[in-house]
């Protein structure tokens, strides 16, 4: 008896969740001469403190700080009394100090209102920070003149919590990269990354620690902010510039994901939206079809402003590459409807046993086109041999792509 062979429509439902407030500190202002009592939103008491109004010694420091910090993005993007700030910042937060002096001479050059931002610069740089969960800063003044900037980082714990996590997040680390061949290029690299953290975590908006690596390393559920932290620091072992970006979705929900550097050209990843536990929603059972989306693997920035609005705290930038895009190196990106490579294609993908196959359009002609053709049309069983299954699809109009995969009867 022969078999009806029967094309149906998937629809992932797109849910978009912010796991909660970008970190940002409170400010206490100390005039000199008082000795008053302050309170910060956390009720915290902070005693005022005697002002130095020295810099001694501190320029002389900066120059080894500079050079560890050679190789981070948001840092690279300051001007030059920024970069000292930045340091004093990272040195606190870094070291897990309790305080340290904002360097004095930069302050007039700078304001305090500058602190937040170059926080969230260091913030952006450094995802082994897991520990800081905000900071305070005292402002110390002379006849209304700001003569001294004290910075105090805010930690969500001891330092033997941290420690013992840090050894947790070793733990994770190690068994992810004994996937990975030490002569992986850049892009198997960031593909290996990509996949590994979609696979190991569920999005869930209310996971401990959902805005640092804990929540993906130790807890394996986590929110836009962990999954990028995350990706940035297995792709910085793995010796591949990465950030974190910071920027808006659907409706203005605020979400974070990454710009890489692949072979010198810069891309944007996204792994939350890659991720379909994310992309059906809290709650609901991922549909039967493939859990990772390539869409958001290697992309523009006219492909990724289709859906993201970016709005980082340093300037990114113009990303026009596509030779690391995930569907330009595995042969499904398709500039116009052609047969012939449409069936080379899909003969390759199901010569390697996949059951599922994504082609991605250059244009929106494109996509109507093959849309036409594969699914109106329903060509894709001349391309498809599906004799003891159902043939099922989603479209992402978006992003002008097509996903197939076979469903088991």
């Amino acid at each position: 008896m022969k078999k009806t062979k029967i094309l149906v429509l998937t629809v992932l439902v797109v849910a978009f969740f912010f796991g909660g407030k970008l970190l940002s500190g409170n400010a206490v202002k100390v005039t000199e001469g008082e000795n008053p009592k302050v309170f910060t939103s956390a009720d915290k008491e902070i005693e005022s403190m005697e002002q130095t109004g020295e810099d001694a010694g501190k320029e002389d420091s900066y120059k080894e700080i500079f050079e560890k910090l050679a190789d981070c993005y948001a840092f690279n993007q300051l001007d030059e009394a920024r970069r000292h700030w930045y340091a004093d910042i990272y040195t606190v937060l870094s070291g897990r100090l309790e305080e340290g002096d904002l360097l004095q001479s930069q302050i007039g050059t700078l304001n305090p209102e500058d602190i937040d931002a170059i926080f969230q610069c260091v913030m952006n740089d450094h995802p082994e920070l897991f520990y800081v969960e905000g900071y305070q800063q005292l402002q110390h003044t002379r006849n209304e003149e700001t003569v001294r900037i004290v910075f105090r980082g805010m930690y969500s714990m001891d330092d033997q919590e941290a420690r013992i996590r840090a050894e947790q997040i070793e733990l994770y680390v190690d068994k992810c990269l004994q996937g990975i061949s030490s002569d992986a290029s850049d892009y198997e690299k960031v593909k290996y990354v990509y996949d590994y953290i979609i696979e190991n975590t569920q999005y869930l908006l209310e996971a401990p620690q959902n805005q640092n690596i804990c929540s993906v390393f130790i807890g394996q559920k986590s929110v836009c902010q962990g999954y990028a932290k995350a990706m940035q620091f297995l792709l910085e072992r793995l010796e591949v510039p990465c950030t974190v970006v910071l920027g808006t979705v659907e409706d203005g929900v605020g979400h974070a994901w990454n710009l890489v550097q692949v072979d010198g050209e810069y891309y944007y990843v996204d792994p939350t939206w890659g991720d379909a536990s994310y992309r059906t929603g809290e709650g609901m059972e991922p549909a039967d079809g493939p859990s990772v989306n390539y869409d958001y693997l290697c992309v523009t920035t006219e492909q990724i402003c289709r859906t993201h609005v970016i709005d980082n705290v340093v300037p990114m930038p113009l990303c026009t590459a596509t030779a690391a895009n995930y569907y330009v190196v595995e042969g499904g990106y398709f500039p116009a409807y052609d047969e012939e490579q449409v069936a080379a294609y899909l003969e390759k993908i199901q010569s390697r046993g996949q059951d599922t196959v994504t082609v991605k359009c250059a244009d929106k002609a494109t996509y109507d086109e093959f849309y036409k053709e594969l699914i109106t049309n329903q060509s894709i069983f001349r391309f498809w041999d599906v004799e003891d299954g159902i043939l099922a699809y989603t479209d992402n109009k978006e992003q002008l792509s097509i996903t197939f995969w076979l469903l088991e009867e």
